[in-house]
């Protein structure tokens, strides 16, 4: 029985545990709030800081193997466990790049990866100068997570909304569609592709809608999407999950976003459309099994349940009756004892063979179910 931590107890975290109960695996999760999504479902919880040197380093020591569900995590100490035997997934080297934009940009461009033109500042009157850089999305370069650490800057007046720590400034692209692409890859260098998805997002929340999952591209696109990251997860040189977020700009070129290295809300769908979902897949990768079928059963829809504008507190989900009516479609709420405006508090997966029910379906649901506060 090998025994596996998780740093980070939320949905990711809980969706890798119900997935975890088909192997034979003994998981661990480190968390601070003892009340979190995945605090039931591990075998054992233990209460500390996923950013804490000593707390990941201790929680680590006697365990075989160690995934993320977050990248703020001390990558410091996930390099001492890799050096004392301890198999991390992903890789710390790999982490270490990826958790802060500015590194993971340079490394797109290091790579010769396609990725928008950018500029490092160091601090907010830095970013005063660029000012024939604009239009631009300014990102900060640790700590960003759901939208946060994002700003778009389109005038000289938005600089001043700009982030006082080191960033990226990033030239704006003229996007037609946002996908993101999950790789799979093994310690044997074996990849597996999902189906790429299109995500649509809420421009006020920047955070993801919901999502249509394949992708209505043509071929030459989709191949283009698929080297692109496949090259990434190469580079990285590391076994894990990888979710490469990518445009599609007006003129058909694929640029990068961003790349998370581990399991991710693009993927989700695969949990009922897919013969093997981003979760099982993780599994067999820390286990050393052979990587599972990512191939679509059915096209898939995703959306995000969101906590609804002016309500926090206990949640109470509002129309999940009607949506549990409708054909095909899967409600996973997740746990969180509190909702509070725009939190991600669950999300409903909707299958179909035809894409415009399928859309059709995603605004129904979209319309039906809120998620608010109890009186």
């Amino acid at each position: 029985m090998l025994e596996v931590g998780i740093l980070g107890g939320g949905q990711l975290g809980r969706m890798l545990l119900q997935s975890a109960a088909n192997y034979p695996v003994e998981t661990s999760v480190l968390e601070n709030e003892p009340d979190c999504p995945s605090a039931h479902l591990c075998h054992h919880f233990v209460q500390g800081d996923i950013r804490n040197f000593d707390d990941v380093y201790k929680f680590g020591k006697n365990l075989d193997a160690l995934t993320i569900e977050i990248e703020s995590v001390s990558v410091e100490a996930l390099e001492k466990l890799e050096n004392e035997g301890v198999q991390v997934y992903p890789r710390p080297a790999a982490l270490r790049i990826i958790r802060n934009k500015i590194s993971q940009k340079q490394f797109y461009k290091d790579s010769e990866i396609p990725t928008a033109n950018f500029i490092v500042t160091t601090n907010r009157e830095d970013l005063l100068k660029f000012e024939e850089f604009l239009p631009a999305v300014h990102k900060v370069g640790l700590g960003g997570y759901d939208g946060r650490g994002v700003q778009v800057v389109r005038t000289t007046e938005d600089m001043k909304n700009g982030f006082d720590a080191p960033s990226v400034l990033e030239k704006m692209i003229d996007i037609a569609k946002e996908v993101s692409q999950i790789v799979a890859i093994n310690e044997r260098g074996e990849t597996a592709l999902f189906p790429p998805v299109e995500m649509v997002f809420n421009k006020d929340l920047n955070l993801l809608d919901y999502q249509i999952s394949p992708s209505d591209l043509n071929k030459e696109i989709i191949w283009k999407i698929e080297a692109i990251s496949l090259k990434i997860a190469r580079e990285l040189k590391s076994p894990g999950i990888f979710a490469v977020e990518l445009f599609v700009d007006k003129s058909g070129d694929v640029l990068v976003n961003e790349t998370a290295p581990r399991v991710h809300n693009s993927g989700h769908h695969t949990i009922e459309a897919n013969f093997s979902s981003q979760f099982d897949m993780l599994w067999r990768i820390i286990l050393g099994y052979p990587l599972g079928n990512p191939s679509h059963i059915l096209p898939a829809a995703i959306v995000n349940l969101l906590g609804a504008n002016n309500y926090s507190g206990s949640p109470l989900y509002e129309g999940i009756r009607d949506i549990l009516k409708m054909e095909n479609v899967f409600v996973h709420i997740y746990g969180k004892r509190q909702t509070r405006p725009g939190r991600k508090m669950g999300h409903v997966t909707i299958l179909n063979k035809d894409k415009a029910d399928l859309i059709h379906a995603a605004q129904r649901v979209k319309h039906a179910i809120r998620v608010i506060s109890e009186p």
